[in-house]
């Protein structure tokens, strides 16, 4: 279990108990240290249980988690980025860190309607007439 809580922003801070972390053998670059030390981090948290998250922040999160996100909706980080055990779990809250906050960004404001520029509509029955002219061309020779 992680017992510190994990700060997001201002509104928004996961309790210690949300957040579960398993130590397991890493590969990679470390010689001896890797056969013999549990390094790399996987940090469990389940997201649609999560009190400390809105309705439109869990449906975000869902969706950026993929394939990281189990059918109950618990997300799993595993970090084994680094040699050492604290630093991985640094890192697998920052990337938690980072995936909230993305969540958490306000959706993007609606498209306004514009209509095409007079020039534009020009440009574009030009160019139609053109490819039109051009296709005529590849047609039978009359017969004159």
């Amino acid at each position: 279990m992680a017992s510190d809580p994990l700060f997001i922003n201002d509104r928004i801070t996961i309790a210690g108990w949300e957040l579960t972390e398993q130590f397991v053998l890493a590969g990679g670059p470390g010689g001896q240290n890797v056969n013999k030390v549990s390094t790399a981090v996987q940090l469990f948290f389940s997201i649609l249980n999560s009190p400390s998250l809105n309705e439109r922040v869990k449906a975000n999160a869902v969706k950026l988690a993929g394939k990281r996100l189990s059918k109950e909706g618990v997300l799993m980080i595993e970090a084994s980025r680094f040699r050492s055990q604290d630093r991985n779990r640094e890192d697998a809250r920052e990337r938690l860190k980072e995936l909230i906050l993305e969540a958490a960004k306000p959706p993007p404001a609606p498209r306004k309607k514009t209509k095409p520029t007079k020039g534009s509509i020009e440009r574009r029955l030009k160019e139609k007439s053109g490819r039109a002219e051009v296709k005529k061309m590849r047609g039978r020779p009359l017969g004159d």
